[in-house]
């Protein structure tokens, strides 16, 4: 952001071994010498600098479906240098930016926007206070107490479809407390929805949007899984799964407006590719950090542990594709988070809510950091480059 030096932001973007693993991104590309038509193109990120690689695949879709992106990307002999990535990211927040100079994008395309809910106890019970309290949060924390006096706060230990979420089933059910939450949560099923479309994410140092029109709204730190359309699992980045808590309370029907607006979707900086520096199992242990700075001088902090995720995230993209559904230019998948913040922030007993300003930093070691400043949707550049705007700048390339 512009408060933030060239090196704070590269140290941000980085994991904390820097450029020992294999990082994916994306950059806009101005016209110049050897590049005639600006445009979007898929890069490798080097301790040397930012490199091309539109060359091996014109999308970062068409990298993770190759047959083994790795030995495409380590057999490449030489690549186009873009720039150093101090500058590119300098350049990248919008109210800093030069349009003749390249910027960084969020790093996929083509790839369908998936996410996960309710796959920690802690967002599973938030859930049910929003539904409960019809998307009003000054009823949220005499709904909190009434529910963890009569259930508890612990529902972690419950494996999702087992015969004790049965029992815990029925049990909510003669209480009438059963929730369609719950179902989600402890049942065998997990929630899958559209978070939002291809090539409309935005990425590390871009403004993330939420509805001027909603009063109860809060980020939602994730790792986000990058998957191939044979299903297999690649890799992974961040993202800020942007919620409106007031629209889906007052229905569940609603949860396409509260997820899916301008620039509610963050991912970022870069995806990491499985090799030998990074695998499954570092996501499987990571914890995912949150930072809110206000312009007040506000600021919040949390941590979701994927080690308390209620279903593996292999076993979430497992339910999102196969015989019933197939995704042939891949998918990312937000697997969910435990975080749900309900700190006050100005009146006692509303809880948290964004204001326009505020900065969110989202972190995990191996990953490095996703950082946006909150604005209103209807205030951000909106979306206005889509799949047929890509196709017609590749030919334009040279690259289809």
């Amino acid at each position: 952001m512009e408060t933030l030096s060239r090196g704070e932001l590269v140290k941000l973007a980085l994991p904390e071994d820097g450029c020992r693993g294999t990082l994916i991104g994306r950059v806009w590309r101005t016209a110049g010498e050897g590049h005639p038509v600006a445009g979007p193109s898929p890069v490798l990120v080097r301790e040397e600098g930012v490199f091309d690689i539109s060359g091996l695949a014109p999308t970062c879709a068409d990298l993770m479906n190759a047959d083994d992106p790795l030995a495409l990307l380590r057999g490449a002999e030489v690549l186009p240098f873009i720039g150093d990535l101090g500058d590119i990211l300098a350049n990248t927040p919008p109210e800093a930016r030069d349009a003749t100079k390249p910027w960084l994008l969020a790093p996929v395309d083509l790839q369908n926007l998936k996410a996960a809910g309710v796959t920690f106890a802690a967002s599973l019970i938030e859930r049910v206070i929003e539904e409960r309290a019809k998307g009003d949060p000054t009823r949220a924390e005499a709904i909190r107490a009434d529910f963890a006096a009569r259930v508890g706060t612990d529902l972690s230990k419950v494996e999702p479809g087992s015969e004790t979420a049965l029992r815990l089933k029925e049990t909510l059910v003669e209480e009438g407390l059963w929730s369609q939450y719950l179902e989600v949560g402890i049942g065998p099923d997990a929630e899958v929805f559209t978070k939002s479309q291809p090539l409309s994410a935005v990425g590390f140092a871009e403004e993330a949007g939420v509805r001027a029109d909603s009063g109860w709204n809060n980020p939602e730190p994730e790792v986000v899984m990058v998957v191939n359309g044979r299903g297999e699992c690649l890799g992974a980045t961040l993202g800020n799964d942007v919620n409106l808590r007031d629209f889906e309370g007052r229905s569940a029907l609603l949860l396409g407006k509260a997820k899916d607006n301008n620039a509610s979707c963050a991912i970022g900086p870069f995806i990491r590719l499985f090799d030998e520096t990074f695998s499954i199992d570092d996501v499987r242990a990571c914890d995912v950090s949150l930072e809110i700075e206000g312009p007040e001088g506000f600021s919040l902090s949390g941590l979701s542990s994927v080690r308390r995720i209620s279903r593996d995230p292999l076993d979430l993209i497992g339910q999102t594709i196969g015989g019933n559904h197939q995704y042939p230019d891949g998918f990312v998948l937000f697997v969910g988070t435990m975080f749900a913040p309900t700190q006050d922030r100005d009146t006692p007993g509303l809880g948290f809510t964004h204001k326009v300003g505020d900065v969110v930093k989202i972190s995990t070691p191996m990953l490095g950091t996703l950082i946006n400043r909150i604005n209103h949707c209807d205030r951000i550049a909106p979306w206005t480059f889509g799949i047929s705007a890509l196709m017609r700048n590749l030919a334009a390339r040279g690259l289809l």
